[in-house]
Order: structure tokens, then C-alpha cells, then sequence
């Protein structure tokens, strides 16, 4: 799970620069203010649908480990009742 955080962090520093970046160069580029604004817009739906994505992937991320996580429980649960069994049977 400590991996997942590291690259959550990584993704989430890399879409900040991005947007920071696409907000600086629209601001700074020569362009009317009523392009400069759509510009603005349409970068801001870019990063939305950016972040709809990084969060998707956490989600499914988080599912996986769950399942991973469960299956070790059960398993550890079956090799308690097999040992509880055993001693049972003596």
C-alpha cells in the first residue's frame, strides 16, 4: 500500500504542475481575453477529467489490495481451522 500512496503523490504532483503550466502559458500568451478565457476552460475539463481518472484508478487500486487482503485472511483462517482440527483429532 506504501507504493500506491508514493505514485498517488507523484500522479497528483505532475497534474498540479500541469495545470499550473497550462494556467501560466494561457495567461501569458498573446491572445484575446475571450480565448484566453475558452483556453482556461477547456484545460480546466482536461484536468477534471484527469483527476476523474487518477481517482478511478485509486478506486480500483483500493479494490484490488481489498481482494488481495481478504484472500490472505481466508487464507490464514483455513490454516487456523485446519491446525484447531488437527489438534482436535489427538
Amino acid at each position: 500500500m506504501g507504493q500506491s500512496n508514493e505514485t498517488g503523490k507523484l500522479i497528483g504532483a505532475i497534474l498540479l504542475g500541469t495545470a499550473i503550466g497550462a494556467v501560466l502559458g494561457t495567461i501569458f500568451a498573446p491572445d484575446k481575453g475571450s480565448e484566453t478565457r475558452k483556453k482556461i476552460l477547456a484545460k480546466g475539463d482536461d484536468l477534471t477529467d484527469a483527476i476523474k481518472d487518477k481517482i478511478t484508478d485509486l478506486f480500483d487500486e483500493a479494490k484490488k489490495e481489498t481482494g488481495t487482503m481478504k484472500d490472505k485472511a481466508n487464507s490464514l483462517f483455513e490454516k487456523g481451522a485446519a491446525r484447531v482440527d488437527h489438534l482436535e483429532l489427538k
